[in-house]
């Protein structure tokens, strides 16, 4: 742990992450309650927020990732930030002299930059860090986001009510600034090679996606997530209505399922950092996947208020095992030169999905009831889990052998 903390890698992308966190969130709960209070709750208002914010993710996944494995990482990652920084002052400017609407500007341009950003963080893991240490980092780095899972809801709901929507934004502007120099005191990119330069942006393109189908492990975890953005995409926009409709409570507290389940988060994190080195990625993400189909249809069949805290808690505490276990599948199952490529072809599966279900959220609910809703969410879950199970079988035997040539 003292090798990889005192990495300097790792000190800067954590730095850059809380301060990026501080952004993502304030500028999360800001808007989410701002469209609340101006549509007086309009459930297809409401799902917009996630549309605007997941939409670009399936548009421009691809071609982010294809640009990431082009272009130097972390200077990449330099330039999103502080053009998502630009953005958002500029919609401060168009709240004063234009329309409310404004606020979903915000988070379209962040979610669009996100997706040439993303991938090249992955890379910048790849490329300087040893492979026994990546699944590692990433457990602190979910333990990152699991801590703004307490402290994002708190924080960005407390601005909001106390500055309101324009210092809310601002403050995600600052947030963004300060990301970007943190990112400044990474080691340099290593030289692009000569052959990515000759070919073309498509034949990148082609050759990423002749990559994923070629290995069978991206593919299954190309199904996987599309169960799963399908389930999330139900659930995700509809979430301040169980708190408002089920346990009959004031939409301000959804912070607070918010935060047990970020302590489940932080808990799991920590618990994950702990044996990560004795448990494959596969078994991680069944467990994970698992728990989490159950904890849904849970939460959705509730109406008491400590039935869904500690459900929420659980389905936290088992969160990261999602997390690091795809994250850190892609890594072992994927050649430096196409992480960009692979995560750009893998995420608009995962987010075409969702944005599918964002879209209809809304409508769905004026159809069905929440519960129902829930518990279609929950049985994707376990489809997206049947076809990780064949990673899991086949993780064990390898194991089993490495174990049988150490006697």
């Amino acid at each position: 742990m003292k090798q990889l903390l005192g990495n300097r890698f790792v000190q800067a992308i954590f730095i850059s992450a809380l301060f990026l966190q501080v952004g993502i969130w304030v500028r999360n709960f800001a808007v989410l309650l701002f469209v609340m209070e101006k549509t007086n709750g309009d459930a297809f208002a409401i799902s917009m927020i996630s549309v605007a914010e997941f939409a670009p993710i399936f548009i421009f996944s691809f071609i982010g990732g294809t640009f990431a494995d082009r272009w130097r990482p972390k200077r990449t990652m330099i330039w999103c930030d502080a053009l998502s920084a630009v953005s958002v002052f500029a919609v401060i400017l168009a709240l004063v002299f234009g329309t409310w609407k404004a606020v979903f500007f915000a988070t379209l341009i962040s979610s669009i930059l996100s997706q040439f950003s993303q991938p090249s963080g992955m890379k910048l893991f790849k490329m300087h860090l040893p492979e026994d240490l990546i699944q590692s980092a990433m457990s602190i780095y979910q333990t990152i986001f699991a801590i703004f899972m307490i402290f994002g809801p708190i924080v960005g709901t407390f601005v909001y009510q106390t500055f309101g929507i324009k210092v809310s934004i601002m403050v995600t502007g600052i947030a963004f600034i300060l990301s970007a120099l943190s990112l400044m005191l990474i080691p340099a990119d290593h030289s692009v090679e000569k052959a990515t330069k000759q070919s073309t942006l498509w034949q990148e393109m082609k050759g990423g996606i002749q990559y994923v189908l070629a290995k069978k492990e991206l593919r299954l975890l190309g199904i996987c997530f599309m169960a799963a953005g399908l389930a999330i995409g139900l659930m995700q926009p509809l979430n301040i209505f169980l708190v408002t409709e089920r346990l009959g409570l004031a939409k301000e507290h959804l912070q607070w399922l918010l935060t047990v389940n970020g302590i489940g988060m932080i808990l799991g994190g920590a618990a994950t950092m702990g044996f990560s080195k004795k448990v494959t990625p596969a078994k991680l993400l069944v467990i994970g996947m698992l728990v989490n189909a159950i904890g849904v249809g849970i939460i959705g069949f509730s109406t008491t208020l400590w039935i869904t805290l500690v459900t929420e808690f659980f389905c936290g505490l088992f969160m990261p095992c999602i997390q690091i276990g795809i994250n850190t599948l892609i890594l072992q199952n994927t050649e430096a030169d196409f992480i960009g490529r692979v995560n750009g072809t893998l995420s608009p599966l995962f987010t075409g999905a969702m944005v599918v279900t964002m879209s209809i959220a809304g409508s769905l609910k004026n159809l069905l009831s929440l519960v129902t809703i829930f518990e279609i969410s929950a049985v994707l879950f376990i489809i997206g889990l049947l076809f990780i199970v064949p990673l899991y079988n086949k993780a064990v035997p390898k194991k089993m052998e490495i174990q049988k040539d150490s006697m």
